[in-house]
């Protein structure tokens, strides 16, 4: 999937978390999905744990993850 489009499965409303990234149309906080992948979680066990995610989400959230390292 391009970019733009993964990026597009991210959102940031103030009013929930703080602001703080989430998958779209999820409560669910990028820093929390990327912690568990920088834990050495599966990409299968996360998306058994949260099964209305999809591959692309944890695809978005390590794209946001790899944006925000280099200060974008």
């Amino acid at each position: 999937m391009a970019e733009d489009n993964l990026m597009k499965r991210i959102e940031n409303n103030p009013e929930i978390f703080d602001g703080k990234p989430l998958i779209r149309g999820r409560r669910v906080a990028v820093e929390h999905i990327t912690a568990m992948l920088d834990s050495g979680a599966q990409r299968s066990e996360i998306l058994e744990s949260y099964p209305f995610l999809i591959e692309e989400d944890l695809d978005a959230c390590v794209m946001w993850a790899e944006k925000k390292g280099k200060g974008d």
